[in-house]
C-alpha cells in the first residue's frame, strides 16, 4: 500500500514491460474475436513525468527518455511501434510528459472488441485510475486486491485474455506469492495468456522463483530478462524480468531481436545483460549475453 508506481514511470523495467505487453496484444488481435487485459496491480493508469514524485528520482530518463531518442534500425522500431506510437500519441507536441501505465496502453491498442478489467487497491491512485476511465465502456476499474482478481475476475467471458500481474514487491513473500497467484489462476483459466513482472537486485531468490514455477503443471512458460547495471555496491532495482505463459507463437522470435537493442540503448553500465529463455516448453536453451 505504500508503493507509488509514479515515482518509477518510464524507468527502464517499464519499457521492457510495455514493450512485450503491446506485442502480446498485437498478436491477440490476429484473430477477429476479441480478448480481455485483465491487469492485477494497475496504478494510477497515466503518469505526468514533469510532476514533482517523477522528476525527484528522474528514472524515465534513463529508460523511455533514452529509447524515443534512439536509433533503433528498421525491424526493432516495427516491433516497438505500438508502444512508442501510444506515447507519442499521448505528447502531440513533442517530448514526454505524461507516461501510459499497462492500463491505458492496453486501451489505446485495442479494438472496438476488446475489454479491459484493472484493478487497484490503493485508494488514491484507484480513485485517479477510475476518473481516468469514468463513461469507458470498454473498460472495468475495480477497487481490489489484485491477487484476490486471480480467482474472481477468471475466466473473462471472452475466453480469450492476457493477465499482467505487475506487484510491487514490498514483501519479502512476494515472489513466492506470484508463483502460488500463477498456480491458482492457471487452474482457472489455462487458456489464457499471463505476463508476470519480477524485479532483479542483489540478494533476490530468482533460481528459487524460476524452479518454482518449473515445478508447477504449466506446459509453456517463458522467460525475458534485461539487466542494465551490475549489483555490486547497490541494493537497488539493477534490471528486471517477465514470465509469460502461453506465450504469443511469435514472441520469443521477437525477443531476440528487442533484448538486445533494449540493453545497448537501455545500459547504464558495462555489465548490462539479456536474455530469453523456456522454463517449460519448447526447450531449456538460454539466449542473450
Amino acid at each position: 500500500m505504500n508503493y507509488r508506481h509514479i515515482y518509477h514511470a518510464g524507468n527502464f523495467a517499464d519499457v521492457l514491460k510495455h514493450a512485450v505487453l503491446a506485442r502480446m496484444i498485437r498478436y491477440m488481435q490476429k484473430k477477429e474475436g476479441g480478448f480481455r487485459v485483465l491487469d492485477t496491480h494497475a496504478g494510477t493508469g497515466l503518469y505526468d513525468l514533469s510532476s514533482e514524485e517523477a522528476q525527484k528520482t528522474g528514472e524515465w530518463l534513463e529508460g523511455i527518455g533514452r529509447l524515443m531518442e534512439a536509433d533503433l534500425g528498421p525491424q526493432v522500431s516495427e516491433l516497438l511501434e505500438p508502444y512508442l506510437s501510444a506515447i507519442r500519441e499521448l505528447n502531440p507536441e513533442g517530448g514526454i510528459r505524461f507516461y501510459p501505465g499497462s492500463p491505458k496502453l492496453a486501451r489505446m491498442l485495442f479494438r472496438p472488441q476488446d475489454r479491459l478489467s484493472a484493478m487497484e487497491l490503493h485508494p488514491e491512485d484507484y480513485a485517479r485510475l477510475h476518473r481516468l476511465f469514468e463513461g469507458d465502456h470498454h473498460a472495468r476499474i475495480t477497487e481490489l486486491d489484485g491477487w484476490l482478481a486471480l480467482g474472481a475476475h477468471l475466466p473473462p467471458k471472452e475466453k480469450r485474455g492476457i493477465v499482467l500481474v505487475d506487484p510491487p514487491f514490498e514483501e519479502e513473500d512476494e515472489y513466492q506469492r506470484l508463483a502460488k497467484g500463477l498456480e491458482r489462476a492457471y487452474r482457472r483459466f489455462p487458456g489464457g495468456t499471463y505476463c508476470l513482472w519480477y524485479p532483479l537486485k542483489k540478494g533476490a531468490p530468482i533460481k528459487e522463483f524460476h524452479e518454482t514455477l518449473q515445478s508447477l503443471d504449466i506446459p509453456k512458460m517463458l522467460c525475458a530478462e534485461l539487466t542494465v547495471r551490475s549489483d555490486r555496491g547497490i541494493t537497488g532495482l539493477t534490471g528486471s524480468g517477465l514470465v509469460i505463459v502461453n506465450p504469443p507463437f511469435t514472441l520469443k522470435d521477437e525477443l531476440h531481436q528487442l533484448l538486445p537493442a533494449l540493453k545497448d540503448h537501455l545500459a547504464q553500465d558495462r555489465f548490462a545483460s539479456h536474455r530469453a529463455f523456456w522454463l517449460r516448453g519448447e526447450n531449456k536453451t538460454a539466449a542473450g549475453d
